[in-house]
């Protein structure tokens, strides 16, 4: 027997999870604690929304809701030799609320970020300080992104990134997205409720990019990230929902 237990936990998990196929379809649908409107501006970056790609919205169930912005704040002290404007910082923004059906709304980003270009080289979790005496756990990826440069997609250019990801719901947040699941279950068994949740995505590039003149290095990739997400939770968070 002692050759099975190594195998019994992913099973078990592997069959709790497949029983949400079989879960009653939830009542009332709880709104997540986190805004669905996004702001202009957080802390000196500007906002600018845009809408999901064809890829999201095919993929995703039709109630799933989207906000997403590409964030931008300028480098001190850097120009464009061109503009003789200032060079920017990028921040890329994703947020992406759950419908009623939890397996076709929200993924396990691990799982879907392949079919954005991702090759994922490294997991690990982060605490983020929010306030005095209160953190914010999420999980962190260090990953190489492909963007294609032509409509073709013949031609690639490869990006160091780092992402940011953590999940919100009505009255709770975790990082985590089997404890998220198994939230929702017993939601629904004994409640007879849904919550809607966000899975709140932040994501930057780093090293050598062509718009900047000097390289970024990761650690200071992994501060400008964790300083927006601490500034994105105060304004976008309502924390008296959050247990």
């Amino acid at each position: 027997m002692k050759h099975l237990r190594p195998i019994a936990l992913p099973v078990s998990v592997g069959l709790i999870l497949s029983a949400v196929y079989f879960l009653p379809k939830g009542g009332e649908m709880l709104p997540s604690a986190i805004g669905m409107q996004l702001p202009s501006f957080i802390d000196g970056w500007t906002l600018q929304k845009k809408p999901p790609s064809p890829e999201e919205i095919a993929n995703l169930a039709k109630d799933t809701i989207f906000s997403k912005a590409t964030c931008l704040r300028a480098r001190e002290g850097e120009y464009d030799m061109l503009t003789g404007q200032l060079v920017a910082d990028r921040i890329d923004l994703s947020i992406v609320f759950s419908g009623h059906n939890l397996n076709d709304s929200i993924h396990r980003p691990e799982r879907c970020m392949p079919a954005q270009g991702h090759t994922i080289a490294k997991t690990t979790e982060v605490k983020i300080p929010i306030a005095e005496s209160k953190n914010l756990k999420v999980r962190r990826l260090l990953s190489t992104q492909s963007i294609p440069l032509n409509k073709d997609h013949t031609e690639y250019r490869d990006f160091a990134c780092v992402t940011y990801y953590f999940f919100v719901g009505n009255n709770g947040i975790t990082h985590d997205h089997y404890a998220r699941t198994l939230l929702d279950m017993k939601d629904r068994l004994f409640l007879g409720v849904d919550q809607r949740w966000a899975y709140v995505s932040v994501s930057m590039w780093y090293g050598d990019l062509p718009w900047v003149q000097k390289k970024i290095p990761l650690e200071e990739a992994d501060l400008k990230v964790q300083e927006f997400i601490s500034e994105l939770v105060k304004v976008q968070i309502d924390w008296e929902m959050v247990r």
